[in-house]
């Protein structure tokens, strides 16, 4: 009788676990009320983060406890502004802005955790159509570049280099323009080029 009992018991906790393995018991019912709520700032919206908006258009983070607010923080300072503040837990941008804050010598400082791209989403947009674009086309020319010390901007400065032109002396980039009003300054400006993400691309560009 006791050898029954002690292999019951063991049954059932082998039953239970294998339960747990299974139905995955971390998940939470969607209806459950007590949801962790995280504020997620993104940089902007973009097809880079298309997994993010199907996970959150299907409900996956409900299913582990989590309620996801959202918001468009146009600017990684903004978003680094957004997250040092408090007013977003979790911030979407480029690492560079956890680097100047951290060699600003704050004690509050951001930490980058997830490499969520490997390239750069950005689009080079021409206000004229150009047969057969080179990067050489540049030479002599005004670019709205984003930010200086950006992520897109520096990229964009890389590339240039990579193809033997230099950024400082072979055209213009302009950086005084912020990020939200790229494509504004563009469409309204003297510019030839500007450096968009395909969000932006508004505009009928060749």
């Amino acid at each position: 009788m006791k050898k029954f009992i002690v292999y019951l018991t063991c049954g059932i906790i082998v039953l239970f676990l294998a339960c747990l393995v299974l139905f995955d018991f971390n998940k939470k019912d969607k209806s459950d009320k007590n949801l962790e709520k995280v504020t997620l700032a993104e940089v902007a919206h973009t097809i880079f983060y298309a997994p993010q908006y199907v996970a959150l258009e299907k409900g996956y983070f409900e299913d582990y406890g989590i309620d996801i607010n959202l918001t468009l923080t146009a600017g990684a300072d903004k978003v680094t502004a957004a997250v040092l503040s408090g007013d977003a837990d979790i911030g979407f941008c480029g690492s560079e802005a956890t680097i100047y804050v951290y060699k600003n010598g704050e004690k509050d400082y951001l930490k980058t955790f997830a490499q969520l791209t490997q390239k750069d989403g950005t689009f080079l947009v021409s206000k004229k159509k150009i047969e057969n674009f080179k990067l050489d086309d540049l030479k002599g020319k005004t670019v709205i570049g984003g930010r200086a010390g950006g992520m897109p901007e520096m990229v964009f400065e890389w590339a240039l280099k990579e193809n033997g032109i230099d950024p400082n002396k072979d055209l213009t980039i302009d950086t005084s323009v912020a990020f939200p009003a790229m494509s504004g300054a563009f469409i309204g400006g003297d510019s030839d080029f500007v450096t968009l993400f395909e969000h932006s691309v508004r505009i009928k560009s060749h």
